[in-house]
């Protein structure tokens, strides 16, 4: 069974309203402990996201006011949020959001594809933020009871079947007969793709070899 971003994400809104000044985005970062805070319009809808790297750019960038024709788009960019003061000039945009019906499976990819360690949860209905999702809630997936984690393997197994499924420590080891070699990395496949799983050891065995192994270059 998938487990849904609305399963495990904060119900905290980590935001500001896009008017908000430097020292309030500061201020809501030290407050929540968290490297990002997502902005807001009046209608409480995601339109961007200010991160800590955006705030850096005040110490670190070398040259605020005066513009260089030979100046990249992102270099021109950079400067304006150095000079920036409001969360409107120095936000992302637009903001990347989840809905709770997401996957935590989907989110995860998300987080790693767009290198962000936490993503708005937004009503699919209203589009209004409703909470955050951070690296640590997906992680949870894999502090789930092991019973929880073996009965979600079971029913990815063909049913009336004689399996073995041990977990310990959200490793899986698969125990019985198969058919087929196939049917074996096809049953160990499904598994591995069950939240809260970390690694599955096969130990199936096929009553008849159909996988070929590839000649050696």
């Amino acid at each position: 069974m998938a487990i849904h971003v609305g399963d495990v994400m904060g119900r905290v809104a980590i935001a500001v309203l896009q008017d908000a000044s430097f020292s309030d985005i500061v201020a809501a970062m030290k407050r929540y402990a968290v490297g990002a805070v997502t902005v807001i319009d009046a209608g409480r809808r995601p339109i961007g996201v200010v991160s800590e790297d955006d705030l850096l750019l005040k110490e670190i960038d070398p040259v605020r006011h005066s513009v260089s024709m030979f100046e990249s788009s992102r270099q021109r960019l950079e400067h304006g949020k150095a000079a920036a003061v409001r969360a409107r000039d120095l936000m992302t945009s637009p903001a990347v959001t989840v809905t709770p019906g997401t996957t935590v499976r989907d989110a995860a990819r998300l987080m790693h594809s767009r290198r962000i360690k936490q993503l708005p949860v937004v009503d699919p209905v209203t589009g209004r933020i409703a909470g955050t999702l951070h690296q640590r809630d997906v992680l949870r997936v894999f502090t789930r009871p092991a019973a929880d984690v073996e009965a979600d393997v079971r029913a990815v197994l063909p049913p009336g079947r004689a399996f073995t499924v041990r977990v310990d420590q959200g490793v899986v080891t698969l125990g019985g007969t198969v058919r087929r070699e196939s049917e074996a990395v096809a049953l160990t496949e499904a598994a591995r793709a069950v939240e809260g799983v970390v690694d599955v050891v096969c130990e199936l065995v096929p009553d008849k070899r159909d996988l070929t192994a590839a000649p050696p270059p």
